[in-house]
C-alpha cells in the first residue's frame, strides 16, 4: 500500500504522459495537451457506503490506468510527487492492456 492511503471512495492517481502512453494507447492532439487525462492507480479507499450503511468497494486496483476529466480531482504532492486524488466517479474509464477502454461500471 501506498504511503498515503485515501479515505472512502477517492484514488490516488499518477498523472501519465504523453511519452509514456503505448503504441496502442490513445493519443492526444497537441492542440489538447494542456495536461494528460490518464493516470495511473497509485492507491484506492476502501469504498463508499450505501444508505443501509453497507462498503461498496471500489472498482479499480493499484496499477489500473485510467481516464479522468480535464478539471478532475484535487492536486498534491506527496514526498516530491505530483499526485491527484479524485473519487471514483470522477473517473471516465479503465484503459485494458490492449490499450482499448473499458466502461466504467
Amino acid at each position: 500500500m501506498h504511503a498515503f492511503p485515501p479515505l472512502h471512495d477517492r484514488v490516488l492517481v499518477r498523472r501519465i504522459d504523453a511519452e509514456e502512453k503505448t503504441a496502442g494507447g490513445i493519443i492526444i492532439p497537441d492542440t489538447a495537451k494542456e495536461k494528460p487525462q490518464e493516470g495511473e492507480i497509485v492507491a484506492a479507499g476502501p469504498g463508499g457506503r450505501n444508505e443501509q450503511g453497507q462498503l461498496i468497494p471500489i472498482d479499480v486496483k493499484p496499477g489500473d490506468r485510467v481516464l479522468f476529466g480535464k478539471w478532475s480531482g484535487t492536486e498534491v504532492k506527496i514526498d516530491g510527487q505530483d499526485y491527484l486524488i479524485m473519487k471514483e466517479s470522477d473517473l471516465l474509464g479503465v484503459i485494458d492492456k490492449t490499450g482499448s477502454v473499458k466502461k466504467a461500471a
